[in-house]
């Protein structure tokens, strides 16, 4: 049952092949000042995307009569009320962009990150709202909202935003964890079908996820997953009561594609333990309006895809020769990153809003991921405390109980309070693995567990250069620091014209042509002019790092590696 407080949001997506939203937002006004504001970023995905680009044609009513507005900046708005009787805003938006974290509508269907849709109006957050839909014919929505009739309700603007909306002709179908009745929402298909023990596997690796934190999981019977299959593209975003995952069939038929899906599906369910509720204490509450920076960050992402490694092996989905491949081409990413000396893991953490998210093809060279760099952190940290015996996934259980559950912001002190109770010599490590770049043990860490990085080495010699096709050539993309082609003096931007006296049309071309370790003669052009220079690949670099096990390990080395492998 709705109330005259409520603050109602109905969304008209009758038309659409329009690709446009139509909104219409009600609600009884306390004060003849009125100021709402659409928000600029959707939580899980730091950085601004500013959703207002997209919006056109609001206006404001009340009593039928259209009252004046002001834009107080991109995103934010006022109007003055001659009385306060309720007031109807109305405005359309775009909805052209298939992400997790933006709005889409088309003849097939609607995926809506309402985040980027609903307007937050000052001195209303905290009240409920109520959403209507209004779909085409043979469609029905799906959101992770309790219903009242033709409504959804949720508790608040938190909720109604943490809340993604899809509309189309499908159905979902039921899945369980730990008793838990939840919902599985597939839109599109691979060309050959889903596999046929896509839920059985679905409900094991989501069970795993609950058996690491120890409990049911705190959706209860509400979550809603949702996996999107596309012809390319892949991520995921978290929400209380759900995810939203967008993943390409061609991926999902390479050999190990499936197992990436799974391990995908497992990492956005855990998220409703770590960071939904879990959260760093910057974003209790989140702040709509502003980039609200947090060094925490490595903890809510790093330590999610150190055990998203794991949840296949603990479903019995995976082999722990899988486990160790996957874990090894983490690592290499991280040792093998130039960014890994220049940025630390609490300045990846910080500065994900302006470097991560926007990472141009040089940027790679200045800066790390946290979700990489997290994951071998914790890595480190569970080795550490395996040889004390207990977890990693214990010390996040403890933080689940004090901070989780009673919905209390940690910080960088509290993970070390928690690592405290089991060894303040590794609370007071943590600090200088956290802001000091390139000092985390890594393989002091495996060959705590028996075993060893074995290097594999490039079957061409390497120059730092990434090229790409260009309708006018062949264009550097990215010139590694310190590599040959940066001692040659090429930079991003420059086309390559010629290699050892052949005209050079294609970067398959390229491949043929830089075989060999001989200098390479190379013209290129710069804004215009040909130019002359000289490249000498390096021979036997290392391109990648594959974990395995030490033959001649130590009796406690394999028993430790053992106890490791059981992750909990």
């Amino acid at each position: 049952m709705t109330d005259h407080k409520d603050v109602f949001l109905r969304i008209d997506l009758l038309d659409p092949a329009s690709q446009t939203l139509k909104i219409e937002l009600s609600w009884i006004p306390e004060v003849h000042m009125q100021r709402w504001t659409l928000p600029i970023w959707t939580p899980g995905s730091y950085t601004v995307r500013d959703p207002s680009q997209h919006l056109h044609s609001l206006a404001f009513y009340q009593q039928d009569q259209q009252v004046e507005t002001t834009r107080l900046s991109p995103s934010r708005w006022s109007a003055k009320l001659p009385c306060l009787d309720r007031v109807r805003l109305v405005y359309q938006l775009e909805a052209k962009q298939l992400t997790v974290r933006t709005s889409f509508l088309d003849p097939e269907f609607a995926s809506l990150c309402l985040s980027a849709v609903c307007m937050l109006v000052d001195g209303k957050r905290w009240e409920r709202h109520v959403l209507e839909l209004l779909l085409p014919q043979g469609w029905r929505g799906f959101v992770p909202l309790p219903q009242d009739d033709a409504f959804y309700i949720s508790q608040d603007f938190d909720q109604l935003v943490d809340s993604p909306v899809h509309a189309g002709a499908f159905d979902d179908r039921p899945f369980i964890v730990d008793g838990c009745h939840h919902s599985l929402l597939l839109i599109g298909s691979p060309p050959t079908g889903w596999p046929d023990t896509l839920v059985e596997d679905i409900e094991a690796v989501c069970g795993a996820a609950a058996s690491l934190m120890g409990e049911s999981p705190p959706s209860g019977d509400r979550y809603q997953l949702v996996i999107q299959m596309l012809d390319s593209g892949y991520g995921g975003l978290e929400h209380n009561d759900g995810a939203v995952l967008q993943f390409a069939w061609p991926a999902l038929a390479e050999p190990n594609g499936y197992h990436q899906l799974l391990q995908l599906v497992g990492h956005e369910y855990l998220h409703q333990w770590n960071v939904r509720r879990l959260r760093p204490r910057e974003y209790i509450p989140y702040d709509h309006g502003v980039a609200v920076v947090s060094d925490s960050l490595w903890f809510a992402e790093g330590i999610t895809s150190y055990f998203d490694l794991a949840l296949p092996l603990l479903a019995g989905r995976s082999t722990r020769k899988t486990f160790l491949r996957d874990l090894g081409k983490d690592l290499s990413h991280v040792l093998l990153s130039p960014g890994v000396q220049v940025q630390s893991l609490a300045d990846s953490s910080r500065e994900a809003w302006v470097r991560l998210y926007k990472c141009t093809t040089a940027g790679a060279d200045s800066q790390i991921s946290y979700y990489k760099l997290g994951a071998a952190l914790a890595f480190c940290l569970d080795v550490r405390l395996r040889a004390l015996g207990v977890s990693l996934a214990q010390v996040v259980r403890d933080l689940w109980q004090s901070f989780g559950q009673v919905g209390r912001g940690y910080g960088r002190c509290d993970i070390q309070n928690a690592l405290a109770v089991y060894s303040q010599e590794l609370a007071d490590q943590l600090p200088c693995w956290l802001d000091q770049k390139g000092t985390l043990p890594i393989k002091e860490c495996l060959d705590q567990l028996g075993l060893i990085l074995h290097p594999v080495l490039a079957s061409t010699p390497w120059t730092g250069l990434t090229l790409a096709d260009h309708p006018k050539g062949v264009r550097v993309t990215r010139v590694r620091s310190e590599s040959p082609a940066h001692h040659a003096n090429l930079v991003a931007g420059d086309e390559i014209v010629a290699v050892r006296g052949h005209r050079l049309y294609s970067v398959d071309q390229w491949t043929l042509l830089q075989s060999g370790a001989e200098p390479m003669a190379i013209i290129y052009a710069r804004r215009g002019r040909l130019e002359e220079t000289q490249v000498i690949p390096a021979p036997n670099r290392t391109q990648e790092y594959t974990v395995e096990w030490n033959p001649h390990a130590p009796h406690e080395a394999r028993v430790l590696r053992d106890r490791w492998f059981e992750i909990h």
